[in-house]
């Protein structure tokens, strides 16, 4: 069975460093995976898309993800300004960084309650609390395993000692494991 997810973000916030991060751990994890983005000559800010496609089997789609299983959304500034859910199967899951509302957060995305699995993490709070930068890939990560378990904790921090150095990966994985503590369901 394959797993396509897509990710928005801004450039600028690491949703293809998240993408990269999350296929490294599943092909640790002994699966088959792609990652890659879709953006031109966008400016630090602008909206950006990656995606990453995991499997048992050998991937030989080679094409955007059209219709992912799980969206993740790195900037709460995206929802209401990009249609998170175009094209998200019935029942899939959404990966939100935001914090307040809930009722809110299902009228500025436009769905009804219980049409989608919805998680939220308050990751610009902890990325700022943690690495003192509002970069929110590694918190969404770990939201989205606490939602998804997708790949393993031991996976992920090898993907991430293998990307960064070791005092920047380190900060990262606790920044993982603190989302994936205060992820949930809403």
């Amino acid at each position: 069975m394959m797993i396509e997810v897509r990710w928005h973000g801004r450039g600028g916030q690491g949703a293809w460093t998240a993408s990269n991060i999350l296929a490294m751990a599943a092909m640790y994890d002994g699966k088959h995976v792609q990652s890659f983005p879709a953006f031109g000559p966008e400016r630090a800010g602008a909206p950006v898309l990656a995606f990453t496609r995991i499997s048992d089997e050998p991937i030989e789609i080679h094409s955007m993800v059209y219709n992912p299983d799980i969206v993740v959304v790195l900037d709460p500034t995206l929802l209401g300004q990009v249609n998170i859910t175009e094209g998200l199967k019935e029942g899939g899951l959404i990966v939100v960084n935001y914090k307040g509302d809930p009722e809110k957060l299902y009228e500025t995305i436009g769905v009804e309650k219980g049409k989608y699995n919805i998680w939220a993490v308050p990751a610009t709070d902890l990325a700022l609390e943690i690495l003192k930068r509002a970069i929110t890939n590694t918190a969404m990560i770990g939201a989205l395993i606490k939602a998804k378990p997708l790949v393993t904790m031991e996976s992920i921090e090898k993907a991430l000692h293998h990307r960064f150095p070791k005092p920047i990966a380190e900060k990262n994985m606790f920044l993982i494991k603190k989302a994936y503590e205060l992820a949930k369901e809403v």
